[in-house]
Protein backbone atom coordinates (compact mmCIF):
# COMPACT_ATOMS: atom_id res chain seq x y z
CA UNK A 1 0.00 0.00 0.00
CA UNK A 2 1.31 3.41 -0.90
CA UNK A 3 0.06 6.66 0.53
CA UNK A 4 -0.77 8.72 -2.60
CA UNK A 5 -0.03 12.00 -0.82
CA UNK A 6 3.60 11.14 -0.13
CA UNK A 7 4.43 8.08 -2.26
CA UNK A 8 5.66 6.47 0.98
CA UNK A 9 4.41 3.06 2.07
CA UNK A 10 1.33 3.34 4.30
CA UNK A 11 2.10 3.01 7.99
CA UNK A 12 0.96 0.03 10.01
CA UNK A 13 -1.35 2.27 12.03
CA UNK A 14 -2.91 3.64 8.82
CA UNK A 15 -3.33 0.11 7.44
CA UNK A 16 -5.17 -0.93 10.60
CA UNK A 17 -7.58 1.96 10.12
CA UNK A 18 -8.00 1.25 6.38
CA UNK A 19 -8.68 -2.42 7.12
CA UNK A 20 -11.13 -1.36 9.87
CA UNK A 21 -9.26 -3.48 12.41
CA UNK A 22 -9.81 -2.55 16.02
CA UNK A 23 -7.25 -4.11 18.31
CA UNK A 24 -8.59 -5.97 21.34
CA UNK A 25 -7.64 -5.09 24.90
CA UNK A 26 -4.07 -6.09 25.71
CA UNK A 27 -4.10 -9.61 27.15
CA UNK A 28 -2.85 -10.09 30.66
CA UNK A 29 -0.42 -12.86 31.61
CA UNK A 30 -2.02 -16.09 32.74
CA UNK A 31 1.03 -16.99 34.83
CA UNK A 32 4.38 -15.77 36.13
CA UNK A 33 5.73 -14.08 32.98
CA UNK A 34 5.46 -10.85 31.00
CA UNK A 35 3.82 -10.46 27.60
CA UNK A 36 6.75 -8.71 25.90
CA UNK A 37 10.49 -8.19 26.26
CA UNK A 38 12.66 -5.95 24.11
CA UNK A 39 16.38 -6.47 23.79
CA UNK A 40 18.15 -4.12 21.42
CA UNK A 41 16.02 -3.85 18.31
CA UNK A 42 14.16 -7.13 18.82
CA UNK A 43 10.76 -7.36 20.51
CA UNK A 44 9.84 -10.86 21.68
CA UNK A 45 6.23 -11.63 22.49
CA UNK A 46 5.04 -14.42 24.76
CA UNK A 47 2.72 -16.96 23.22
CA UNK A 48 -0.58 -15.29 22.38
CA UNK A 49 -3.84 -17.16 22.78
CA UNK A 50 -7.32 -16.65 21.28
CA UNK A 51 -8.64 -14.92 24.40
CA UNK A 52 -10.20 -11.54 25.01
CA UNK A 53 -9.21 -10.49 28.51
CA UNK A 54 -9.12 -13.76 30.38
CA UNK A 55 -12.02 -15.24 28.41
CA UNK A 56 -11.21 -18.03 25.92
CA UNK A 57 -13.01 -17.61 22.61
CA UNK A 58 -12.34 -21.18 21.42
CA UNK A 59 -11.74 -24.33 23.46
CA UNK A 60 -10.95 -27.60 21.72
CA UNK A 61 -8.90 -29.07 18.91
CA UNK A 62 -8.71 -28.19 15.25
CA UNK A 63 -9.92 -31.15 13.25
CA UNK A 64 -12.20 -32.30 16.06
CA UNK A 65 -14.24 -29.43 17.58
CA UNK A 66 -13.15 -26.88 14.96
CA UNK A 67 -12.72 -26.90 11.20
CA UNK A 68 -10.07 -25.00 9.24
CA UNK A 69 -12.10 -21.77 9.08
CA UNK A 70 -12.76 -21.78 12.83
CA UNK A 71 -9.06 -22.52 13.38
CA UNK A 72 -8.23 -19.52 11.20
CA UNK A 73 -10.61 -17.34 13.28
CA UNK A 74 -8.90 -18.46 16.50
CA UNK A 75 -5.49 -17.80 14.95
CA UNK A 76 -6.58 -14.31 13.88
CA UNK A 77 -7.70 -13.46 17.44
CA UNK A 78 -4.36 -14.66 18.83
CA UNK A 79 -2.51 -12.57 16.23
CA UNK A 80 -4.62 -9.49 17.03
CA UNK A 81 -3.59 -10.00 20.66
CA UNK A 82 0.04 -10.02 19.51
CA UNK A 83 -0.48 -6.74 17.66
CA UNK A 84 -2.20 -5.22 20.69
CA UNK A 85 0.68 -6.28 22.95
CA UNK A 86 3.31 -4.94 20.56
CA UNK A 87 1.47 -1.63 20.28
CA UNK A 88 1.28 -1.28 24.05
CA UNK A 89 5.02 -1.98 24.37
CA UNK A 90 6.10 0.27 21.48
CA UNK A 91 3.48 3.02 21.62
CA UNK A 92 2.87 2.60 17.88
CA UNK A 93 3.05 -0.30 15.45
CA UNK A 94 4.80 2.09 13.07
CA UNK A 95 7.98 1.35 15.06
CA UNK A 96 8.00 -2.21 13.68
CA UNK A 97 10.58 -2.45 10.91
CA UNK A 98 10.22 -6.19 10.22
CA UNK A 99 8.26 -9.23 11.33
CA UNK A 100 11.22 -11.53 11.97
CA UNK A 101 9.63 -14.80 13.03
CA UNK A 102 6.15 -16.22 13.42
CA UNK A 103 5.47 -19.44 15.30
CA UNK A 104 2.01 -21.00 15.18
CA UNK A 105 1.27 -23.93 17.49
CA UNK A 106 -1.95 -25.78 16.75
CA UNK A 107 -3.67 -28.28 19.03
CA UNK A 108 -5.03 -30.65 16.42
CA UNK A 109 -6.72 -33.98 16.01
CA UNK A 110 -4.09 -36.61 15.13
CA UNK A 111 -4.96 -36.93 11.43
CA UNK A 112 -5.29 -33.18 10.76
CA UNK A 113 -2.98 -31.99 7.94
CA UNK A 114 -4.13 -28.46 6.98
CA UNK A 115 -1.80 -26.70 9.44
CA UNK A 116 -0.52 -24.24 6.84
CA UNK A 117 -4.03 -23.07 5.90
CA UNK A 118 -4.82 -22.31 9.55
CA UNK A 119 -1.47 -20.58 10.16
CA UNK A 120 -1.94 -18.47 7.02
CA UNK A 121 -4.52 -16.44 8.98
CA UNK A 122 -1.67 -15.08 11.13
CA UNK A 123 0.72 -14.59 8.21
CA UNK A 124 -1.91 -12.83 6.11
CA UNK A 125 -2.91 -10.47 8.93
CA UNK A 126 0.71 -9.52 9.63
CA UNK A 127 1.34 -9.02 5.90
CA UNK A 128 -1.77 -6.86 5.57
CA UNK A 129 -0.78 -4.67 8.53
CA UNK A 130 2.97 -4.35 7.95
CA UNK A 131 3.30 -4.93 4.19
CA UNK A 132 4.64 -7.69 1.97
CA UNK A 133 8.23 -6.48 2.39
CA UNK A 134 8.12 -7.15 6.16
CA UNK A 135 6.87 -10.75 5.95
CA UNK A 136 8.55 -13.23 8.31
CA UNK A 137 9.88 -16.74 8.37
CA UNK A 138 7.45 -19.14 10.02
CA UNK A 139 7.18 -22.42 11.85
CA UNK A 140 3.86 -24.24 12.20
CA UNK A 141 3.56 -27.19 14.54
CA UNK A 142 0.76 -29.50 15.55
CA UNK A 143 0.99 -30.04 19.31
CA UNK A 144 -0.69 -32.24 21.91
CA UNK A 145 -2.15 -29.29 23.81
CA UNK A 146 -2.11 -25.54 24.27
CA UNK A 147 -2.81 -23.77 27.61
CA UNK A 148 -6.45 -23.71 28.76
CA UNK A 149 -7.41 -26.29 26.12
CA UNK A 150 -7.28 -23.64 23.40
CA UNK A 151 -6.63 -24.63 19.78
CA UNK A 152 -3.82 -22.19 18.91
CA UNK A 153 -0.91 -20.22 20.32
CA UNK A 154 0.97 -17.63 18.26
CA UNK A 155 4.51 -16.42 18.95
CA UNK A 156 6.02 -13.39 17.19
CA UNK A 157 9.40 -11.69 17.10
CA UNK A 158 9.52 -8.15 15.67
CA UNK A 159 12.46 -6.02 14.64
CA UNK A 160 11.79 -2.50 15.87
CA UNK A 161 13.32 0.94 15.81
CA UNK A 162 15.73 0.98 18.74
Amino acid sequence: MVNPASSQPASAERRLAELRIELPPVPTPLGAYVESVQTGNLLYLSGMLPVVGHEPKFVGRIGREFDVEEGRAATRIATLNALSTAKKHLGSLDRVTKVVKLGVYLATQGDFTAHAKVADAASELLRDVFGEDKTSVRIVLGVASVPLGLPVEVEVVFEVEA
